[in-house]
């Protein structure tokens, strides 16, 4: 008899190679697809291990109020994950955000507050910590959260050694709060130190949902610089085309953010001539459905 619940999904997801893009023939280029988690991207982990660790050491209770600025599909996951522990959330978000994302979590029963888009999420994270220190919310704070690049120090690390038999030798991540290459790259690193660790970043005055280039200010508490060897930017037209393409040439139906993943990937294959590359695929497209994506 199947005995899991919606929580033992999380994780272990697919990685495919690439059939089209990839023109190298000694360069294998893989996707792993994090929108096969229950709550459709690679946020489902560290928002179930920063919830579950919080109640573990009695941070947070049933009766904590808690609050986080998110892009989206934080949102997404922590709204879940706050349901199945019976935890009331309030998720705050630019008001330009997808309208899919938005109902999504208030599907979960978050309570959603949005704020003006030319703050951007800047201004979603002072509204937040403003609630914490006014109105004695507790924040999630994934970008300062040792328990967002943990979970993928315990998942997402293991797993992708496992699946490529420890070959890899490129890992790239599109960088938002950091915690996907925190984690993945720590693990990885101490498997093999030659493991190359490609983060993405925006090109100047491009907007690209979950991948950031953060003001000083706003620079992740979690984010390690010695843990990313290379950095490839990526503009919002490439990353765009590219979730397009993955999505007629691949079959991968997909983001922006995994787009320009993809992007910067292709990128890095020009200088290669062997090599196993995996790439992260954060989410699903249909997130993006109400945007102009793929119009």
């Amino acid at each position: 008899m199947i005995n899991k619940t919606i929580l033992d999904e999380i994780g272990n997801t697919p990685i495919v190679i690439s059939q089209t893009l990839n023109k190298k023939p000694g360069v294998k280029l893989f996707f792993k697809l994090e929108g096969n988690n229950p709550g459709g991207s690679v946020k489902d982990r560290p928002a179930y291990n920063m919830i579950k660790s919080a109640l573990d050491r009695g941070e947070i209770t049933s009766n904590t109020p808690l609050i986080e600025a998110t892009s989206g599909n934080t949102g997404i996951a922590l709204a879940m994950i706050a349901s199945l522990f019976k935890l009331s959330i309030e998720l705050v978000m630019p008001e330009n955000s997808t309208e899919e994302r938005v109902l999504t979590m208030r599907a979960y029963g978050a309570k959603v507050t949005l704020t003006p888009a030319d703050r951007g999420i800047e201004g979603s994270r002072d509204y937040a910590e403003a609630k914490v220190k006014n109105e004695g919310y507790k924040m999630v704070n994934q970008f300062g959260n040792d328990d967002n690049w943990k979970a993928h120090y315990k998942t997402t690390g293991p797993e992708i050694w496992k699946d490529t038999e420890g070959q890899i030798t490129h890992f790239v991540s599109s960088m938002g709060t950091t915690g996907t290459i925190m984690g993945t790259s720590a693990y990885l690193k101490e498997k093999k130190e030659t493991i190359t660790i490609v983060g993405v970043q925006p090109t100047d005055n491009s907007s690209i949902p979950g991948i950031r280039k953060w003001p000083e200010a706003y620079l992740p508490g979690i984010f390690k610089p010695e843990r990313v060897d290379r950095i490839i930017e990526v503009s919002q037209d490439e990353a765009a085309d590219m979730a397009v393409r993955l999505a007629k040439e691949e079959g991968v139906f997909a983001g922006m953010s995994s787009g320009g993943a993809v992007a910067a990937a292709l990128k890095l294959i020009e200088d290669l001539e062997e090599g196993i590359i995996v790439v992260i695929i954060c989410d699903r497209g249909d997130r993006y459905l109400s945007s102009d994506l793929f119009r």
